[in-house]
């Protein structure tokens, strides 16, 4: 599959950490341009909303014990464990319409997830309101990730309810998934660098399969699964939840949602967070390019601390550490690997294997691991179930609706869509950008052919002149949204609204990472949290250009 921008799910890293050692050990098993048809149209998302009535903004909303994550969301067995001082999460439904132009006509079910908060001497003032989150993707369930992050947001809990949501679309918010289970198997499994012109042919085949049952799935919501109506949807939350401002914690593809969220309602942004910042005015095309460029960044640096180890499994230098995976994805295109649950590594798996452990430093180790079973071992293990994280597959072998959301949102907002010949005459860009991660991330921009309803935008307008305040935090090592991104969102927010801070180090964005151990004092570790949780809990701003290692 080729890779698109996913935040990475903090609250999965250390599960899947201690899931790959077993897995490295034997003793566990890997989780479970061509234009548009036109066939559905694209319907009220090009023009502002009308007032909402009171039916929707007057919903109270009926909160109580949360069940299980379904398949849907991304599953753990269970139900999310109250908090340290004994609150427990709360889940509900918020009634939000179909077609924000049309108020009083069909409505569909958001699901929201709450823990209150903190009390006693967790407590660091008077309740400010609630902190909303969105996790990035387009397509990770907040109702999934919240509770198993919630670690590293416990001082926040000190004035602010902690709440998020499944957007539309996803999981539990009539979530799409575009095929079953096995066809999403063969879908990942399948060749996505073609080498000849039939393979070209069978690429575009399966999106357009893809497409086909996505739209025999959830055609008539297809149109209205935009970033816009979600941003809408987040100020029906504010409402209804009771704050006369929305504050705000965007990572990932949840920076572009603040920042919509920001132009739309630029009076109503309270104080305001976004972190791995995805950059509003690319097209699609330069950000694949741009992505690719930072799978290789970030695959150089973790080449370079893996040849300064012992037994590093691609060699002592970063240059035979790429000859050497090179070389293996090359064998993998020829015949795949197998792997302890009966499933066979191929060549995208684990190229998209690769990139999920690029996402954070944490997994750099699985990395190491993975990489030396495959090349030693001819074992395909760990790197299937690291692709398996990226692409939204669970233990019990059933998906989440990560990958079809994204791409059910991503060709709601884009009005670009690839043809063949587009693609190949950007190739070259491509593979010289990235060896590894080039072909595939040109091919990536094939995800909307045949899609059956019209895009919206060639880029996204984030101008959010009146707005108050919003910290932007980017990471230089960041290989999904690299740090030029940031300066551009800045920009595009308007004099005075951005205020930017850097973090020099890796992973995908710079909040709970290491940058978090510490006291944060001089720019050192613990920068990041210190400036953010500053601004959150009492409002002071850091200075603009504020660097932190």
């Amino acid at each position: 599959m080729p890779i698109h921008v996913s935040a990475a799910r903090r609250g999965g890293l250390a599960t899947a950490a201690l899931a790959v050692a077993a897995l490295a050990g034997g003793c566990a098993a890997p989780p479970d341009g061509m234009q548009a048809s036109g066939r559905i149209a694209v319907a009220g998302t090009s023009s502002p909303s009308a007032d909402l009535p009171s039916s929707l903004t007057g919903q109270r909303l009926d909160w109580s014990p949360c069940p299980a994550p379904s398949d849907k969301q991304g599953t753990t067995g269970e139900a999310p464990s109250r908090l340290p001082d004994g609150t427990r999460w709360e889940c509900a439904t918020l009634k939000a319409p179909v077609d924000y132009s049309k108020p009083e006509g069909k409505t569909l079910g958001i699901e929201m997830i709450k823990a209150r908060k903190a009390r006693g001497k967790r407590s660091d003032g008077d309740r400010i309101g609630s902190l909303l989150f969105n996790f990035g993707g387009p397509g990770d369930s907040g109702v999934a990730t919240l509770p198993n992050a919630a670690q590293d947001y416990e001082k926040l809990r000190g004035r602010y309810d902690l709440v998020s949501f499944d957007p539309r679309g996803v999981g539990r918010s009539k979530g799409v998934n575009c095929l079953g289970a096995e066809e999403l198997d063969r879908y990942f499994a399948a060749d996505w660098t073609p080498d000849t012109r039939r393979e070209e042919s069978g690429l575009l085949a399966r999106q357009r399969q893809f497409a086909e049952g996505c739209e025999k799935r959830a055609g008539d919501l297809l149109p209205h699964l935009t970033t816009e109506n979600t941003a809408r949807d987040m100020d029906l939350m504010r409402q209804v939840l009771g704050d006369d401002r929305l504050h705000y914690f965007g990572v990932s593809y949840g920076t572009e949602l603040g920042g919509v969220y920001a132009h739309l309602f630029p009076k109503k942004v309270g104080r305001a967070f976004f972190d791995g910042i995805v950059d509003p005015t690319t097209t699609p095309e330069r950000g694949a390019l741009s992505q690719a460029k930072g799978f290789e960044l970030a695959l150089g640096n973790y080449l370079e601390s893996c040849a300064s180890q012992q037994d590093c499994p691609v060699g002592d230098t970063p240059q035979k550490g790429r000859k050497r995976i090179e070389e293996l994805l090359t064998r993998l295109d020829s015949g795949p690997l197998p792997t302890q649950d009966g499933r066979k590594l191929t060549e995208a798996q684990a190229a998209n294997g690769i990139a999920q452990a690029l996402y954070s430093k944490e997994l750099w180790g699985s990395l190491t691991e993975g990489l030396t079973q495959a090349i030693d071992d001819k074992d395909g293990s760990i790197l299937l179930f690291l692709a398996d994280l990226l692409n939204g597959r669970n233990q019990n072998g059933s998906y989440s609706t990560l990958q079809s959301s994204l791409t059910a949102v991503s060709c709601a907002d884009e009005k670009q869509r690839y043809s063949r010949a587009t693609i190949a005459k950007l190739l070259p860009d491509f593979t010289e950008a990235s060896p590894i991660f080039g072909a595939s991330s040109a091919w990536a921009l094939s995800h909307c052919h045949d899609w059956p309803a019209r895009g919206k935008s060639k880029t996204t307008d984030v101008d959010a002149k009146g707005s108050a305040p919003i910290l932007l935090a980017s990471t230089t090592g960041d290989p999904a949204t690299p740090d030029a991104g940031a300066r551009n969102m800045k920009r595009e927010l308007g004099e005075g609204v951005g205020v930017l801070l850097t973090y020099e180090g890796e992973g995908h964005g710079a909040y709970g990472s290491t940058a978090g151990q510490g006291d944060g004092e001089d720019g050192g570790p613990g920068c990041v949290e210190k400036a953010v949780n500053g601004y959150l809990l009492d409002g002071r701003t850091p200075k603009d250009g504020t660097s932190c290692e």
